[in-house]
């Protein structure tokens, strides 16, 4: 039987792409046959790894790709980078507790928790995305046509679930509902990371019934980290980097620079 042949038998596609350069190298190096065998596997091995990866990312339905290492923690200095590096080793996805990421528009809440959702793709975990107005248009379809019971169970499924932009848009009593009972659904079995611009003392008003706000909050802060942001918008950086803006005393101001 031709290599080939069983490289394609045995389903070792990423072995069977790189075999004459690993032949080669074992060649330069002089390899031994147990080294050549441990080069092999693990091409087979990291090549299926990153294929996996590319696979969950695909279907995350995340905006863009930001990671970790692109975040610049020297503009934020109110985020404390110890609690970031403890979470990025995933711990908290294993005991399924939540993470809570709160401040104003664009100071980098949506960046922290899409990287921490490409750190669990990595490491093997099923990953999904959703802005609040997108989950409860999923939500409130599913209801009309019969099927809430199977759209929640689905929503369980994503071992991080990514709720982006809570608080942007009120919430009517029966979506509030709604999000209680995915909540509920995931409670204790997987982690959601949200992202709020509105701190807890408002949520009563997001969800437009304080005893709901208030069930909602018990079981997400129950288990889960807060981590509360403090600082200018990243894009009005950009902006005064740009020469549009002045600087501000005041992070919700906008001010042209031909204005001052």
């Amino acid at each position: 039987m031709q290599l080939d042949n069983l490289f394609e038998a045995l389903k070792l596609d990423h072995l069977g792409a790189q075999c004459d350069a690993l032949l080669e190298q074992a060649a330069k190096k002089d390899l031994g046959y147990r080294e050549l065998l441990t080069e092999a596997l693990t091409c087979e091995w990291q090549g299926r790894k990153q294929k996996g990866t590319e696979s969950r990312l695909a279907q995350a339905r995340l905006p863009w790709l930001k990671t970790l290492e692109q975040f610049d923690f020297s503009f934020q200095p109110s985020i404390d980078r110890k609690v970031v590096r403890e979470l990025s080793t995933l711990g908290f996805v294993g005991r399924a507790e939540n993470i809570v990421l709160l401040g104003p528009p664009g100071v980098g809440k949506t960046h922290i928790a899409i990287a921490l959702g490409i750190k669990a793709a990595e490491a093997g975990h099923r990953i999904l995305f959703q802005t609040l107005e997108q989950l409860m248009t999923k939500l409130n379809r599913a209801k009309q046509e019969n099927r809430l019971d199977r759209q929640l169970q689905q929503l369980t499924y994503p071992k991080v679930l990514i709720l982006d932009e809570i608080g942007y848009l009120p919430l009517t009593r029966d979506d509030a509902s709604l999000f209680f009972r995915l909540v509920a659904r995931r409670y204790e079995k997987a982690t959601t990371i949200l992202t709020s611009n509105k701190s807890f003392v408002d949520w009563g008003e997001i969800f437009g019934d304080p005893v709901l706000a208030t069930a909602i909050l018990d079981r997400l802060l129950h288990h889960a980290t807060t981590i509360n942001i403090k600082g200018e918008s990243f894009r009005l950086k950009e902006k005064r980097k740009a020469g549009l803006l002045n600087k501000t005393e005041s992070n919700d101001k906008e001010v042209p620079a031909d204005a001052a």
